[in-house]
């Protein structure tokens, strides 16, 4: 048996009792479900018991796992209790995802707006795609990210516009007429690849998807490579290597948004909010969204 417990695993086990349920635990717990159930694994090794049994389609605690969970609330309690007499805090940790299109340029911009209004917070960030960044925030793993919206639809407080830009590898031949257009692209679903998709075929353009990844320095790799064209958002420069072919038609702009977790602390939102209009409103070459500084400032 275990010499010791370990307290965030005890308080995973708390969650799972007051919320009623797993998936639901993990989301107040701002982790992932496999890394909860991870939890729950390792206090059932190291106590030699089992903690839950399967009751049809749900998960319940056995007696065992009862007698648990009560000592794990006499634990934290003490635990707490002390903190509380000590004056010692435990620190909050605030959790903001980017898309890999802006994270090199909105997050440290971020890092200064929260560490300015938050000192006392530690901050840790989330790289990925926009889809399963709305996906993550929704669970609650995510406090708030910035997303790319090509279609202009999605949920979340508008923050700018980035225009769309074709780019092709230096020395790159456009195919012949006739021929299609080859077009390296993010993995389905993605809105930047059915953008270009639909731009292309509206300029006449057969089109076919020559390469995919599901991460930019896959996609980069690809035009690099000369193995076609893609069309990605910018944020200012031009990735080394590559150009912008003059033959393609205007993409327009894809729309960044900021989506935040449900009960995530107002005064968080709005720093974040603030912080992500203050980026466009220094780069003029960006397309400002005209409503958002008013937004920010809870207009």
């Amino acid at each position: 048996m275990t010499n010791s417990l370990d307290l965030d695993h005890l308080r995973t086990l708390v969650a799972i009792a007051e919320c009623g349920g797993f998936s639901k635990a993990a989301a107040v717990r701002h982790i992932s479900q496999p890394a909860l159930s991870q939890h729950v694994r390792l206090l059932e090794r190291g106590l030699k018991r089992k903690l839950f049994e399967r009751d049809g389609r749900n998960m319940r605690f056995t007696h065992e796992g009862e007698r648990v969970l009560a000592e794990a609330r006499r634990i934290i309690e003490v635990h707490d209790a002390s903190l509380r007499r000590l004056k010692a805090e435990r620190t909050r940790t605030i959790v903001v995802g980017s898309t890999e299109h802006s994270a090199e340029q909105i997050l440290p911009e971020m890092i200064r707006a929260l560490r300015a209004a938050f000192p006392d917070c530690a901050t840790r960030f989330e790289i990925g795609r926009s889809t399963q960044l709305a996906e993550d925030v929704g669970k609650g793993t995510v406090d708030f990210a910035f997303v790319l919206d090509p279609n202009g639809q999605g949920a979340g407080r508008l923050v700018g516009r980035l225009p769309l830009v074709w780019y092709a590898a230096r020395g790159w031949t456009p195919p012949a007429p006739g021929e299609a257009w080859p077009l390296i692209a993010f993995e389905e679903p993605c809105g930047l690849r059915e953008r270009a998709l639909s731009v292309l075929s509206a300029d006449g353009h057969r089109v076919e998807v020559a390469a995919q990844s599901t991460t930019l320095e896959g996609v980069l790799a690809g035009v690099r490579a000369g193995l076609g064209v893609a069309l990605l958002p910018s944020v200012g420069g031009r990735p080394s290597g590559l150009t912008v072919p003059g033959e393609l038609p205007d993409a327009g702009t894809t729309h960044l948004r900021m989506v935040a977790r449900r009960g995530l602390a107002a005064e968080v939102e709005q720093t974040a909010l603030s912080a992500g209009v203050e980026f466009f409103a220094q780069r003029p070459h960006l397309q400002l969204v005209p409503t958002a500084r008013n937004a920010a400032r809870g207009a």
